[in-house]
């Protein structure tokens, strides 16, 4: 039975296929041959659309987490040269990296200094060293002088001789105006030859003339100028310097405004000198003004703590020197450590905040 309807089916295709293939030109096969063909629009449908994009087929089921979409591409950028590849830049501003070590400042030239080195260096306190280091590279220091004329020998500081009066004014211009070089309103102008002298033993002729005259007009130092009468007539280049006379010269430079009123009970409650009754009226201002500046007082830096002031005593060298290597007050001043540093750029130079007056300290 099977096999009689296969051949049933066999004879069936045969039958039609015949007709078909003698009609292939005919009408009626290219109907029948348009009727069979598939329908375009369902090509169209499953073909891509030039250059659009594809739609996205959304599975039937979310995933278990969002899939992780692709970094961004980041544009490219030129490579950083690595340090050892830049140039190297100096303290000093130089592409060689060498420090500059001269004393100049933006707002004024290099000042040539002349560094001295005293073969007597060891014999000075261990306390007041530093000090004279700083302030001999600077070449402010000058040597002892010999008491033998004519002797030739290393040049000699003599740290714990006695300092004349004459040598601590040219000490005290000199510091001054080199730690103050860029700032001409703090250096003291030295007088002209022509300038009537203020003091008898102070000729126009004399060697430090200028300096000592320059300070008797600016009322660092009193005499006939600051209407002190004859008390004052001469300046006695000669004789030693007394810690009163030191501080009445150097604290004004320091502070540089009017001193304090002061009486001896201020100074003892203050300072608790013991012999404050010994010190001259007229210095006591600036011995109360000094202990205002805190550590860097100027007794502090040169004799150390003491409850013993001792007014009249002379001033060693080393002492002196001590005193100079910082002028300011409050904080807002200049070292001789400072002066020996490179200088700063334009943009980082300041110019120091207005100093605080002197307090007077209240009544016992």
């Amino acid at each position: 039975m099977r096999v009689f309807n296969a051949s049933r089916s066999l004879w069936l295709l045969i039958a039609l296929l015949v007709p078909l293939s003698s009609c292939a030109n005919s009408p009626l096969g290219q109907s029948l041959q348009d009727s069979l063909a598939a329908d375009p629009r369902l090509s169209q449908a499953n073909s891509p659309s030039p250059g659009g994009s594809p739609t996205p087929t959304t599975p039937s089921t979310p995933t278990a987490s969002p899939s992780i979409a692709p970094s961004p591409q980041t544009s490219s950028v030129d490579r950083i040269p690595s340090f050892s590849e830049s140039t190297s830049v100096g303290a000093s501003g130089n592409s060689a990296g060498q420090t500059d070590v001269a004393v100049s400042t933006p707002s004024s030239p290099a000042i040539e200094v002349q560094p001295i080195t005293f073969t007597d260096f060891n014999t000075t306190p261990a306390p007041l060293k530093p000090y004279i280091s700083d302030l001999a590279k600077l070449g402010i220091l000058t040597p002892a002088a010999n008491p033998k004329p004519g002797a030739t020998s290393q040049p000699l500081l003599k740290p714990n001789q006695n300092i004349t009066r004459r040598e601590f004014a040219r000490w005290l211009v000199n510091s001054n105006n080199l730690l103050n070089r860029d700032r001409a309103p703090y250096q003291v102008r030295p007088a002209v030859e022509t300038a009537e002298p203020a003091f008898k033993d102070i000729s126009r002729k004399d060697p430090d003339f200028a300096i000592i005259q320059g300070l008797a007009e600016a009322g660092i130092i009193p005499s006939r100028l600051s209407g002190d009468g004859n008390t004052n007539a001469t300046f006695r280049p000669n004789e030693p310097l007394t810690r009163e006379t030191l501080l009445q010269w150097k604290v004004p430079m320091d502070v540089r405004q009017s001193l304090p009123n002061a009486n001896i009970e201020n100074v003892k409650q203050t300072w608790g000198f013991q012999d404050a009754s010994k010190i001259n009226g007229a210095a006591l201002k600036a011995v109360l003004a000094d202990y205002q500046n805190g550590d860097q007082a100027n007794i502090r830096r040169a004799f150390g703590y003491t409850t013993l002031f001792q007014p009249k005593k002379p001033v060693t060298r080393a002492e002196a020197a001590a005193s100079l290597w910082y002028f300011g007050y409050q904080g807002e001043g200049r070292s001789a450590q400072q002066a020996l540093q490179p200088p700063s750029s334009p943009e980082t130079a300041t110019e120091p905040s207005p100093q605080t007056s002197p307090t007077e300290p209240s009544a016992p």
